[in-house]
């Protein structure tokens, strides 16, 4: 095989982040009765991604911390309902943190496809920008802790994708050559980039098959693809 080690991203390439974000916020809609302040579910959503996106992006340029982003991105989405309480902030932050990793909606074909490479023998890994408290809490509610020998986190590495360095970190945790790696990530500047920019080979999971200019070692649509590469 010309590969030995198999590195995951996890949200968006195994653990289907925005159905399962989407249950999180609709169950916070309802327990903290924000519909008398938003009207409806989709402006409450859509406040609330627009945020979240923008401060994770601060978060990758260590312009903010993570204790900051995690309750931020609710206060500026209250606050744009004429809400501005950090303390109501603050509970849903924590609850959507409680929450979040309890939901279990994976992409089609994950396990079917992870079995096949454990059967391979391939040693597989995740290595995630995601938060320790929650990252590992998905893996197990969905059922998909077993087939990970590490999961490398930004907060272990000290760098989040794609800087080098959790590359480097993944790399010496594990013992894996370099030549006989491989990423799979559907984010083009933090999977893709970033393994691109130490030598790693790479395979761009696109399920919504985005237009890119980008060049990728493979791409692919569907989880299942990948047993006619591995």
């Amino acid at each position: 095989m010309k590969y030995q080690h198999i590195f995951f991203d996890l949200d968006r390439t195994l653990w289907d982040f925005d159905k399962n974000s989407i249950k999180t916020l609709e169950q916070l809609y309802r327990d903290f009765g924000l519909k008398s302040y938003f009207g409806n579910f989709l402006f409450f959503k859509n406040r609330y991604e627009y945020h979240n996106k923008k401060l994770w992006i601060a978060y990758y340029q260590n312009r903010i911390e993570k204790e900051v982003l995690v309750y931020r991105r609710f206060h500026l989405t209250l606050k744009e309902a004429g809400l501005d309480d950090i303390e109501l902030a603050k509970e849903i932050a924590a609850d959507f943190i409680e929450l979040s990793p309890l939901q279990t909606e994976t992409f089609p074909h994950t396990h079917d496809c992870l079995e096949y490479l454990k059967s391979k023998n391939y040693q597989l890994h995740i290595i995630t920008n995601g938060f320790n408290e929650v990252q590992g809490r998905k893996l197990q509610n969905s059922k998909l802790e077993h087939f990970f020998s590490h999961v490398i986190t930004s907060e272990n590495a000290g760098a989040n994708k794609p800087h080098p360095q959790i590359f480097e970190f993944a790399l010496n945790l594990t013992g894996a050559q370099l030549e006989k790696s491989v990423m799979i990530g559907d984010d083009l500047t933090t999977d893709i980039k970033g393994a691109r920019e130490i030598g790693m080979d790479h395979i761009y999971f696109n399920p919504k098959k985005k237009s890119h200019q980008e060049n990728t070692n493979h791409e692919i649509q569907s989880l299942k693809e990948l047993i006619g590469i591995l």
